[in-house]
């Protein structure tokens, strides 16, 4: 169910349903009957709905809805944009089942309408618009919006591009959306998500077989999504064989961000984590390390010495590292090693003027997976180019999906597009959503321990994607419980009650 269907997959699926031997006229009977059911489950029959109808098939659901919540006694009102004569296929078979007035709206909504009324209906365009709102139509939106008055959007509010989430010139704000089958990217990416409210997602009676022909390779981040990929260690297991990670620190007035990365590696299941401390500030890990380990990182004893130990399996690079040759040096000596890379902060920056070299070394990485973590300003400064040249490309989603596809293809690594909705792509085409963020995680440090997160997972052995996913979603978890306070230390602390939810065995 945490698959996601972007527009054209969706027409796709409506079309193998329809093939099947379903009618369009019963996919719209059941849509508009769900719709119907959410409304009536949470607003009383006093309520008076007005339902804007569009020139499409969402106009056809409207009309079923109207029809449906008037037999149940609701006192409904139906605006169209177009004249019911104008109207095709299965809308124009709804519009005709509707006994009751069509109020056109096509130049705009009559004075002093909207204070007759206590809940709106947008049936207006839905996932499909891909131009932004105009005339008429927004003016209306405008007006609605004003009001204050609570939506209910069928499919998205409209306004919303399925695909990536954006808003085409101006959307309603729902506070409630019902969809059909599956999800779409845009319920989840931002800013979109903050307009869809509560998503429902209603079985309107197309078969999940239609998947198998569609093969969607997106996904929301749920437990589902990593969970069965979890490692659990075994009687006879020791702190090497549950994963042995290394996180790279910066310098005296640094440290606090590789501190804060190896707890959170230990926390989520690394067997042993090292810090690699640089001479300046071995004394000041020192005093604040215990169950992690330190070991003095300089030319003398360099990154690539200490991979050379079999038992390491992943290393992170990165926070507080700074951006200069040794963190340039240490991120390359990590790609020439056999243990899993993640990279993070300044490992990314560090690279901004040649990007190529980094995405070289990683094509040359056999051994292991390469994680990269990047916020939107690192993403920028690393994949300057990536951003015009998705508009173009028929591979990918648009937007920041298809961003990170881009990234991840041009890198050869898997990307984690951190942010309120990140975006984990691999470049083999995988990709998640992750949506359980919550605002509390917009605090110093919060990225560290996400990226300490990713490390170890990849020390316990999960595959590229697990790892990310696995990590954002803890993550996004961790700061959903802790709550308004949130501060970066608290993250690592509440995995242990986490796990014991997810996994009580």
């Amino acid at each position: 169910m945490n698959s996601l269907l972007t527009i054209a997959q969706m027409y796709r699926a409506d079309s193998l349903a329809i093939a099947s031997g379903i009618s369009g006229e019963t996919l719209m009977e059941a849509a508009g009957a769900a719709l119907a059911d959410e409304i009536a489950a949470r607003w009383d029959s006093k309520v008076r709905i007005l339902i804007l109808c569009g020139p499409g098939n969402n106009g056809g659901d409207g009309y079923v809805v109207a029809r449906l919540l008037d037999a149940k006694g609701y006192q409904v009102r139906v605006a169209s944009l177009v004249k019911t004569d104008q109207l095709t296929g299965d809308a124009a078979t709804m519009a005709a089942r509707w006994q009751g007035d069509v109020l056109d709206v096509s130049s705009g909504l009559p004075k002093n309408l909207i204070s007759e009324i206590d809940l709106i209906v947008d049936c207006l365009f839905g996932a499909g618009l891909t131009r932004a709102l105009e005339g008429v139509a927004a003016e209306i939106v405008a007006q609605v919006g004003q009001s204050g008055l609570p939506i209910v959007a069928v499919d998205l509010p409209s306004g919303v591009n399925g695909d990536t989430g954006a808003i085409v010139g101006i959307a309603f704000k729902a506070s409630l959306t019902v969809t059909f089958f599956r999800k779409k990217p845009g319920h989840l990416l931002l800013p979109g998500r903050g307009h869809c409210g509560e998503v429902v997602v209603a079985d309107i009676g197309i078969p999940s077989s239609v998947l198998d022909e569609i093969q969607p390779n997106i996904v929301e981040n749920t437990l589902s999504t990593w969970c069965p990929h979890l490692n659990h260690p075994n009687a006879d297991d020791h702190k090497y064989t549950r994963g042995h990670a290394i996180v790279v620190s910066g310098g005296m007035t640094s440290t606090g961000a590789a501190r804060l990365a190896a707890r959170a590696a230990l926390r989520i299941g690394a067997g042993a984590v090292t810090v690699a401390s640089p001479p300046s500030a071995l004394a000041v890990n020192a005093a604040n390390l215990t169950a992690i380990m330190l070991r003095r990182l300089d030319d003398e004893t360099t990154l690539t010495d200490m991979l050379a130990d079999r038992r390491i399996k992943a290393v992170l690079i990165g926070p507080g590292n700074g951006i200069g040759p040794a963190t340039r040096a240490n991120v390359l000596q990590a790609l020439n090693s056999n243990a899993a890379i993640v990279l993070d902060a300044d490992a990314l920056t560090v690279f901004e003027n040649d990007p190529d070299i980094l995405f070289k070394a990683i094509a040359a990485h056999k051994f292991g997976p390469v994680i990269m973590t990047p916020h939107e300003g690192e993403f920028q400064r690393l994949f300057n180019d990536i951003g015009r040249n998705i508009e173009s490309s028929t591979e990918d989603a648009g937007g920041k999906v298809g961003a990170a596809q881009a990234a991840a293809r041009a890198s050869g690594a898997t990307i984690i597009y951190k942010g309120a909705d990140s975006v984990i792509a691999t470049p083999d085409g995988q990709v998640a959503i992750n949506a359980n963020a919550p605002p509390w995680l917009a605090t110093a440090g919060s990225g560290d321990v996400l990226s300490g997160f990713v490390a170890g997972l990849l020390a316990q052995g999960m595959s590229a994607f697990g790892a990310a996913c696995g990590a954002c979603w803890m993550h996004g978890e961790a700061g959903a419980r802790i709550g308004r306070g949130l501060i970066a230390e608290d993250l690592s602390e509440i995995v242990p009650d986490i796990f014991r939810d997810i996994d009580p065995d």
